[in-house]
């Protein structure tokens, strides 16, 4: 039989903490997520609550917490510029004492903790495609570094733990995830133009639609983490989890208006302060310790996302 787990998730009504908790009931675990719902959000978890298996804790991570669990998963944070950037103190107190609390819990009941990092701690990179060993090419004054060095100070947290108390931590380093429960105001690309694309409206591309970006579907995402978390002790990480599948934002623009249907327009606008030009997994690292590497192609990843904001949108 299976081992299964108290499994703690924070950040977990969020997109991919609420895909999480989905994937650990199934595998049989108990969850507890943990939500502060500043862009997390109860209906994405309003399936899972009358499970014996699973509760719900209303809890900013930016406090101590003091629970009994044998697995954490640290996804707390807002993860689209438009919500870091709302309140960036805020943002890296929550990577940062986030980190911190959350650390402290694992040391405290000898749990194993997985950080949700970011291929954002690589920066506008100057290494294409980034590799585990890239340090990146970060701006620590602008108006991402909120974020990007939050992140940054996160992994350094992980490993400070890891190296100084023997916590035994993993670390996976998002890239562009997509999919059902995203948020429809996020700012963030897959779903703007989807929405966009919904409402007959004009699909608005920042720059001039060269730069790229690798999307992975949530599910994909989320089978990583369930592999990284299940590595054996001393491998740490940090690992890239993402699609390598380079795509501009000229040609995702064009494969949203086909699955979408409808007539919208692109219109072009400035590109934002410090917005990478280009983004692209190295996941050599994954295949070879995971055994893993996406499946959902990208066409057939945007038809589920795009079903489900047609029934959010009520389209």
């Amino acid at each position: 039989m299976a081992t299964t787990y108290k499994s703690l998730i924070t950040g977990g009504s969020g997109f991919l903490g609420s895909h999480l908790c989905d994937r650990l009931i199934k595998d049989g675990h108990d969850v507890l997520c943990v939500d502060n719902f500043f862009t997390g959000s109860k209906a994405n978890v309003a399936h899972l609550l009358g499970h014996p298996r699973f509760e719900l804790m209303r809890h900013d991570v930016t406090f101590p917490l003091y629970v009994e669990v044998d697995q954490i998963y640290n996804l707390a944070c807002p993860a689209s510029p438009i919500h870091y950037q709302h309140d960036p103190v805020q943002t890296t107190k929550t990577s940062v004492h986030g980190a911190i609390n959350m650390l402290g819990l694992a040391k405290r009941v000898k749990a194993r903790i997985l950080q949700a990092s970011t291929s954002e701690v690589y920066g506008d990179p100057v290494v294409h495609p980034q590799t585990e060993d890239y340090w990146g090419n970060v701006n620590p004054i602008g108006p991402r570094s909120c974020y990007d060095e939050g992140k940054r100070c996160a992994e350094t947290l992980f490993f400070d733990y890891h190296r100084q108390n023997n916590v035994d931590i993993k670390v996976v380093r998002i890239f562009n995830t997509y999919g059902p429960r995203m948020h429809p105001n996020d700012g963030r690309v897959v779903s703007n133009f989807i929405v966009q694309a919904l409402k007959g409206e004009d699909i608005t591309i920042y720059g001039d639609g060269s730069q790229t970006r690798s999307f992975c579907y949530v599910d994909d995402l989320i089978e990583g983490f369930v592999r990284m978390m299940a590595t054996a002790p001393g491998f740490t990480g940090p690992i890239n989890i993402g699609n390598p599948n380079e795509f501009t934002m000229l040609e995702l623009a064009e494969q949203v208006i086909k699955t979408v249907g409808g007539k919208s327009k692109l219109v072009f606008m400035p590109l934002p302060t410090d917005d990478p030009k280009q983004r692209q997994p190295n996941i050599i690292l994954a295949q070879s310790k995971l055994g893993w590497q996406p499946t959902v192609e990208l066409a057939d990843g945007l038809k589920e996302t795009t079903a489900y904001f047609k029934k959010l949108l009520a389209i």
